[in-house]
Order: C-alpha cells, then structure tokens, then sequence
C-alpha cells in the first residue's frame, strides 16, 4: 500500500482534455517532464524523511517518483525495512502521522503530518507553476 497526495494544480482538467486531442507523442513528452518535476519533489520528500526521525529515515529509501501525466510520487510498499523486517507501508502511516494507540510511534497528530503531506503541500505552487510551464510549452510546439 502506498500513499497518494492530491494537491491543486491550476487548469489540470482543462490541459488534461486539450492533451487528448493532440498525438500520443504529446502525451509523453508531457508525462517525461512531469516525471522530472516529480523526481525534484521526490528528493524534496526523501530528505524531509531521513531528517525527521528514525522511521521516517526507514521509509526514505522508498519515495519514488511515477511517469504520468501528472507529478506523482510514492512512498512505502512491501519492501521490507528496520531491525524486525516489517513491510514499509506498515511503517509509513505510523512515521507520518503518529499514533495515540502504539507507543512506537511520536504522537497522533490528526490531521497533520510529520514529513510526506507537510513536504508535499510546502511545494504546491512550485509544482504547479511547473508543471504549467511544460504544459504550455508542449501544447504551444504541438498545437501547430
């Protein structure tokens, strides 16, 4: 299981459908550029992780960045870390949001979060500049 983050990126619908009308070599310069704002986010998330705590730090290595269309990255899945070899994602949650049941873990936080989404949300206009920029750029090459 791995977590998902959706963040506000202006006119994502809009380009969205104007990419459908345009050759599939739009569409993947379009999901090569994202997967490279992705990436810069990526290295934006692993740090945040194996700076905020020991199990945070477990989870760093597997903070991925996807090819779409959009800037996807993960983190989790069923590799296998720490001392007891316990699958990543059960780590996750517990590293990201505390918990107020098993004292492994800081504290509950509710609806914050220790490093993924606090990241993730800190770079939401960088992202979508970005990745309005490469859109504009490629529907504008391909649009003639």
């Amino acid at each position: 299981m791995a977590v998902t983050i959706k963040i506000r990126i202006d006119g994502l619908n809009e380009t969205i459908r104007a990419f459908k009308e345009l050759p599939p070599d739009a569409n993947n310069e379009l999901r090569d550029r994202t997967k490279s704002i992705a990436e810069k986010l990526a290295v934006k998330v692993k740090a945040a992780a194996s700076a905020d705590s020991g199990q945070s730090a477990l989870i760093a290595p597997t903070v991925k960045a996807k090819r779409d269309r959009v800037p996807v990255i993960e983190a989790g899945g069923a590799k296998r870390v720490g001392r007891n070899r316990k699958p990543a994602y059960k780590v996750l949650f517990g590293s990201e949001f505390g918990s107020d049941q098993l004292k492994q873990y800081r504290p509950w936080v509710g609806q914050d979060s220790y490093w993924f989404f606090t990241t993730v949300e800190s770079q939401q206009a960088e992202i979508s500049q970005q990745w309005n920029q490469a859109a504009d750029d490629i529907l504008q090459r391909w649009a003639h």
